[in-house]
């Protein structure tokens, strides 16, 4: 596992902010490409192209929450700037953030970064936060970066964290980027995708693009991500994560059986999200929305003509720093996706 965290802690220093993600991808871009692997970059999306280009297609989304500099000393929760916004509802889990406010950004140190060549423009700490109702947006008061300028991206300071069997970093969703490109270290050939702005709403249409632009179509999407949970206790007993649906499509792909099976014989722990949620309404009288993924938007905009599955991580201490999973969970990831993509 030594190359896995190798790559995660190296990928966890790069600011990746919603909105300027550019410079994460030029630097999964060089990782792949000294490992020859074939890379292409769209708007929105990064393509890595192994050998055997339609044995997998993988996804995961490469950005990161963080702040924008949206005025003198002005600064902004990145995802929900206005030119960031796509289709949000208030029901997915980022949204709900804001209504869920606390005070657990003050004095998180954050870095300010150019957003395309990823240069870094100094060191900021948070001093308040509060809930504008007004823009719907969480403002913030950084000490520090009084000389930015509109529209620079600033990321949080993070570093990857081992205590006992956890680790802990802002892994949403760079732990699933770290995965795939330790896949391709160990023999992936397929094809995958990084996308930009899942946190805003908007990866699912750059991933919609890049189908359409070569009239690709599959029922074997695989997508790579972080699920939440309130407590420890939550995901002691979970390696990982499958849904049947998020609140927008019915996941319909013979990858969710094949992972399943895998667990079985590997004795790897899973349950359904969905149906979780729906057993935990049911005993909590309460009615939520099943979540909304990358995924979901792009069934129910083709029509099912893109079709695939979820393939989570547990974590706690979810959109913060401090997101958490197990060791356990990690590997039994790397097991499923070494069986079903690398012989």
């Amino acid at each position: 596992m030594e190359l896995f965290y190798d790559i995660l802690k190296q990928l966890i220093r790069i600011p990746s902010v919603v909105g300027a993600e550019h410079s994460f991808f030029m630097f999964i871009k060089r990782e792949l490409e000294e490992i020859g692997v074939k890379v292409e970059y769209y708007d929105g999306v990064l393509i890595a192209k192994g050998q055997d280009e339609t044995c997998g297609y993988i996804s995961a989304h490469c950005d990161r929450h963080g702040l924008i500099c949206t005025g003198h000393n002005e600064f902004q929760y990145a995802a929900f700037i206005a030119k960031n916004r796509a289709d949000l509802t208030g029901t997915s889990n980022s949204e709900q953030l804001l209504n869920n406010f606390t005070s657990r950004f003050v004095d998180e140190k954050v870095q300010a970064y150019e957003p395309w060549s990823g240069s870094y423009l100094g060191l900021g700490s948070i001093r308040d936060a509060f809930l504008c109702t007004r823009r719907n947006n969480i403002i913030f008061k950084v000490e520090g970066f009084d000389y930015l300028f509109p529209g620079t991206p600033i990321a949080f300071m993070d570093k990857l964290e081992f205590q006992d069997d956890l680790i802990s970093a802002q892994l949403d969703n760079v732990i699933s980027v770290a995965l795939i490109i330790y896949m391709y270290n160990i023999g992936y050939q397929g094809t995958s995708f990084f996308t930009a702005s899942e946190e805003a709403g908007k990866s699912w249409r750059f991933l919609l693009e890049w189908f359409r632009r070569f009239d690709i179509k599959t029922n074997e999407l695989l997508v790579l991500d972080t699920s939440p949970y309130e407590t420890i206790q939550d995901i002691n007993n979970l390696d990982i994560v499958l849904r049947n649906r998020d609140s927008n499509a019915v996941f319909r792909s013979p990858l969710k059986n094949k992972i399943k099976k895998i667990a079985i014989e590997n004795k790897i722990k899973y349950h359904f999200k969905d149906a979780y949620l729906k057993n935990r309404m049911l005993s909590r009288g309460t009615k939520s929305s099943l979540g909304t993924t990358e995924l979901g938007r792009l069934i129910y905009a083709t029509k099912g003509e893109i079709q695939g599955t979820t393939l989570q991580i547990p974590t706690i201490g979810y959109h913060t720093v401090n997101e958490t999973t197990s060791k356990r969970s990690v590997e039994s990831m790397i097991k499923v996706l070494s069986e079903l993509y690398v012989k």
